[in-house]
């Protein structure tokens, strides 16, 4: 439909992606569970969500202008990446993209203020948590990818999928603002879309259960999705699934899953 269309200068229309991504995980002991966060604060660094971003970025056909990253005590990391389709060039004197992605001098600590604004932007944010009270953790990542003009976040969601261990997904697309072709008509949207689940690939669909809440006449897409199959040993850490007698592996596996329903739900189960 884009290809169709013959717009009045630059494209308007503010296009967003936001999703949470969500691991579980069994850990039994306080100090499995300490660990466990460490591990996974350290595999989910920012140097490594800035190279899962910046491939994002290439993907959906645009360019890295900025980057701010930081890792955060005790744990947690973020990435802010400025972003601009081809079409859009930085000023002199802001600085170029070269093949990695990063210009020197890009770099940022999250102290300083991230004040100017481009066309596009996309940032994650990571959130390892547990209660000592609980044998489970989780892992949470917040995505956003929000561009303008005719490129689009939809084309990054299977690979952001997967880059992850993804057990719960909540995603968002929104279409705001509005655009004009050569007649001046007003176009509030500018291409077709009737769920998320259209940009996912179908061998990472099966493997999920999904629910679609959408506002067609406002341009507002919600998708869900749960993981239907449960592998007992990936969801241990440092533990052998065989070392567990049959009980044991049913009462874990049944608190894996109370805890994903809640959280795909957004409701406690008593």
């Amino acid at each position: 439909m884009e290809q169709k269309l013959k717009l009045y200068a630059f494209n308007n229309l503010t296009k967003t992606l936001s999703f949470n991504i969500y691991d579980v995980c069994y850990a039994k002991s306080r100090r499995e569970q300490a660990e466990y966060i460490e591990y996974i604060d350290e595999q989910y660094n920012s140097e490594r969500l800035t190279k899962i971003l910046c491939n994002v970025t290439e993907m959906i056909g645009a360019k890295v202008l900025y980057i701010s990253k930081q890792d955060y005590e005790p744990q947690g990391a973020s990435v802010n990446l400025l972003i601009a389709d081809d079409a859009m060039k930085p000023a002199e004197g802001t600085g170029g993209v070269i093949a990695d992605g990063l210009t020197e001098g890009m770099e940022r600590s999250s102290n300083e203020i991230m004040g100017h604004l481009d066309k596009s932007h996309v940032t994650v944010h990571t959130y390892p948590e547990y209660h000592p009270d609980n044998a489970i953790a989780t892992f949470r990542v917040d995505i956003c990818v929000s561009t303008c003009g005719k490129i689009s976040p939809l084309n990054a969601l299977d690979y952001l999928i997967g880059s992850f261990d993804s057990d719960i997904i909540t995603a968002d697309y929104r279409v705001r603002g509005f655009t004009r072709d050569m007649d001046g008509k007003k176009l509030f949207i500018d291409h077709d879309i009737r769920s998320i689940q259209d940009y996912i690939d179908s061998g990472t669909l099966e493997k999920y259960d999904a629910i679609d809440v959408n506002v067609y006449q406002s341009n507002i897409f919600h998708t869900k999705m749960l993981i239907k199959e449960l592998d007992l040993q990936n969801y241990l850490f440092k533990t052998d699934v065989y070392e567990l007698d049959p009980k044991t592996r049913l009462s874990i596996t049944n608190s894996l899953r109370r805890e994903m329903i809640e959280i795909f739900s957004g409701t406690n189960i008593y």
